[in-house]
This record gives structure tokens, sequence and C-alpha cells, in this order.
């Protein structure tokens, strides 16, 4: 039985994630040409004929590391973002009596019932020069004329909060949620005030879902497509819209492979760290 339990998960890793990226490696690894498929073979003549000139291109050309920088400064404001409104969120669910964490929780998932797509345009309609906010801001008189926030990497930002919000929400609730109360009440006790208790004992009980969701939230954020399209414009280069373009418009597999291959490295440096800070627990608080 166990072996069943380690070999499944590990045979699925196989075919779903190790195999592909092997794949994209070997393409990665190769030189784009006319043809079909659109690069050269990495075995040819009996020889090996790979090479990293592609990764060469990504460090020279200031397109792609403007791309990579971009990806991960908004990945890391919209995974801040997320934490700054989500903790609040999570700790007045966990603090809120029982008959009302079940709807507030549904509240905090009811986005996930409607389509993406109609969520993201939805945020094309707030934002316009002719949108709702513009419109009411006019009439405050706080602004003299139309308000522009998309395309702009704000409504990028703003975007990507909006949209991986919940997946940090729901990781510091289950982490404020198995708190034990006695706790928070020793240090009451013994004359702590309601900051101290926090900051001493409910916020180191909770970062591993702090750091959870931040990996929920940073991992795809880094390689988002959907929402620099629709939100940014061509003024937002993240590295997911370059491999996009790469692919389908440029028919350069090799490179985009590579762009693909360094998003993955960078994504594994945020999980080791993660996964090397470990959680803190109540022993560690005695």
């Amino acid at each position: 039985m166990r072996r069943w339990l380690v070999g499944v998960p590990a045979l699925w890793l196989v075919a779903f994630f190790a195999g592909p990226f092997l794949l994209i490696l070997k393409v990665s690894l190769s030189q784009a040409v006319v043809g079909q498929p659109p690069f050269t073979p990495l075995f040819a003549d009996g020889g090996f004929r790979g090479s990293l000139v592609n990764f060469a291109v990504l460090l020279e050309d200031e397109l792609y590391v403007e791309a990579i920088l971009a990806s991960l400064a908004l990945a890391a404001s919209s995974t801040l973002a997320c934490i700054l409104l989500g903790y609040p969120m999570a700790w007045a669910i966990a603090g809120a009596p029982k008959y009302w964490r079940a709807p507030l929780l549904a509240l905090v998932a009811l986005p996930f019932v409607t389509s993406f797509l109609i969520r993201v345009y939805a945020w094309i309609g707030l934002l316009r020069p002719t949108g709702f906010l513009s419109a009411l801001l006019q009439s405050l008189g706080i602004i003299d004329g139309p308000l522009a926030l998309v395309p702009s990497t704000f409504a990028v930002a703003l975007g990507m909060t909006y949209t991986y919000l919940p997946f940090m929400v729901l990781p510091i609730y289950a982490s404020l949620e198995k708190i034990d109360p006695a706790l928070t009440a020793a240090a009451a006790d013994l004359g702590a005030k309601p900051g101290r208790v926090f900051w001493s004992v409910t916020l180191p009980l909770s970062l591993p879902g702090v750091l959870a969701g931040s990996l929920f939230v940073f991992v795809p954020a880094v390689g988002e497509f959907v929402v620099p399209e629709l939100l940014g414009g061509p003024g937002t280069p993240m590295i997911g819209k370059v491999i996009w373009q790469e692919f389908f418009n440029n028919r350069d597999w090799p490179l985009a492979s590579a762009l693909a291959v360094v998003l993955l490295a960078l994504l594994a440096v945020p999980i080791a760290l993660a996964q090397r800070a470990g959680a803190p627990t109540a022993e560690g608080l005695r």
C-alpha cells in the first residue's frame, strides 16, 4: 500500500512535469529553422548538436532582461499587496463566529464562479477613461478630465492582486484557524497587550500560511499572460507575454523554450527558500 501511495504521485510528476520539462530543455538547446518542427534536432550525424546560444541571447538582449525583471517586480509587488490585504481578511474570518466562517470563505472564493476573462474585462470597464471610476472621480470634483488607468503597469498590478488574493486568504486562514486559543489567552494572562500577543504569538504561528500563500501568488504571477495582455498593453513586457510572442508570432521555439527554462529556474529559488525557512511552531516560541 505504501508503494502505491508513493509511486502514484511520483509517476504523476514524471509524466506531467519531468517529461514536459525535458522536452522544453531539449528544444531550448536547439536552433530555430523554417520547417516542421521549427527547430534543429539535438542529435544529428552521430553527434550532439545542442548549444547554449539561446540562453546567451537572453542575457545579451535588453528586451528579455527587462521582461524577466518586470515580471519579478510585478509578481513581488502583487504578492506583497495580497499579504497586506489578505492577512486582515483571513484574521477577521478566523475570529468570526463559527456560523459566519463558511459564508465568509464562500465570499472569498465567489469570484472563481465566474470566468477569469470576464473578471479581467470587468476591470477594463472600471479603469478605462470612460469607465465607472473615472466618471465617479469627475463627479466628485477630484479630477477635471478622464482618467486613463488602463493600459498601465498599475492596472496590471491591480488585476493580479485581485486575481490571486483568494490564494493568499485561504492558506493564512487555515494557519490562523489551527492556532490554539489557549496560547493567546496565556499570553494575555501574562500581561501581554493585544499588539504584543499578535506579534509574538499569532503572527509567528501563522507564518506557514503566509509562506504558502506567497508561493501560491508569486509563482503563477511571474508567468502571468492574460492580465498583462489585457490590462498592460505593449508597455508591459512580462515574461509570459514574451514567451507567447516567441512561440506563436516569431516561431522561435528554441528561444521561447530557453525563456521557459529560465522562468522555471527563477521560480525554483523562492520555493527552495520557503522550504528552507521552515514553519514556526509552538515549541519554538517557548
